[in-house]
């Protein structure tokens, strides 16, 4: 069975930031297809690897693919936001590395019955995990007005978040919203001609906004920020890939609280608050995609890698 393609986004950056240690224990709590855990699993020798995906479907592709390097690694389906009790419950104390690609994968994107896409007419579903009780379905035709619209503007950056609101319960007024093509067809019939005229689809900022919402993107990736980096041993590596500034910004604040968090005066001879520095930033900017990744591989434009370090 051939088995859908999928490009790991700054790869080789990602690798040689985690400076992995033949005997080490490594998390990969966003598995996917398996692409950097594939690189991570080669280089270990008596070490292990945690793979961590709420896609049970993906867990089973990239065990496949994996197969080789089996005894090395444990799979989990869970959500990389309880990686800190992941470990646990696999008797581990800590980790030498933990790396979190937040992006959503190409096999979930294309695949049209996920209905992640804008491009293809699906049932509107957008879970990560298909067991969890959240649909697109139930977003779009059960929240209130508010609620909506707080997540287009929040989420998705949208400027038209209140027109597009206000066509979405107009239509569902006469009928439930049932497809991404149909969801689509509202979006384009609340937006100005100029808004049209555009290069950026026109729905690809509220349907980012719906599948954060139907995924608690955001509020895993806090979570995850809360707990993880206290699993790392000392000398750890943490890398996290963002795809869009929300993400960004959540784990950038968090290594900083980490690593500048002290809230004693300036003028204070000494600190008072209690503050113990926990993570030091490897780079103090983040790591872009090279041009001729962006040329291999375009859904790696947006892509920004943050490393830090247990201290």
């Amino acid at each position: 069975m051939d088995e859908p393609r999928h490009v790991s986004v700054l790869l080789t950056e990602c690798i040689d930031n985690l400076h992995i240690d033949p005997e080490g224990v490594y998390v990969d709590g966003t598995l996917g297809l398996g692409g950097h855990s594939l690189e991570i699993a080669k280089r270990l020798r008596g070490g292990r690897l945690v793979c961590i995906d709420r896609d049970e479907t993906a867990i089973e592709r990239a065990s496949r693919r994996l197969e080789p390097w089996r005894d090395r690694i444990s799979f989990v389906h869970g959500n990389f936001s309880d990686t800190a009790g992941i470990l646990r419950s696999l008797g581990l104390d800590g980790a030498d590395g933990m790396l979190f690609d937040l992006g959503v994968s190409s096999p979930q994107l294309d695949e049209t019955a996920r209905g992640f896409s804008y491009q293809h007419d699906a049932p509107l579903d957008m879970r990560m995990d298909a067991s969890a009780p959240l649909t697109a379905r139930t977003v779009v035709n059960e929240w209130d007005e508010n609620r909506l619209n707080r997540i287009l503007w929040d989420y998705g950056e949208e400027r038209y978040a209140r027109r597009i609101t206000a066509a979405i319960l107009a239509r569902r007024a006469e009928r439930p919203i049932e497809t991404t093509g149909e969801l689509v067809e509202i979006i384009r019939s609340a937006m100005p001609a100029a808004a049209l005229r555009e290069k950026q689809h026109p729905a690809k900022r509220s349907f980012q906004a719906i599948r954060i919402a139907v995924n608690d993107e955001l509020g895993e990736v806090e979570r995850m920020m809360d707990t993880a980096p206290d699993m790392l041993r000392k000398g750890g590596r943490l890398c996290v890939i963002s795809f869009h500034s929300l993400e960004d910004r959540i784990v950038k604040t968090g290594i900083a609280r980490r690593e500048n968090g002290c809230t004693c005066p300036r003028e204070a001879p000494i600190c008072t608050c209690g503050f113990v520095q926990t993570l030091r930033s490897v780079t103090r900017k983040p790591i872009l995609p090279s041009e001729e990744e962006i040329r291999e591989n375009p859904r790696a434009r947006s892509a920004k890698l943050r490393v830090a370090e247990r201290v």
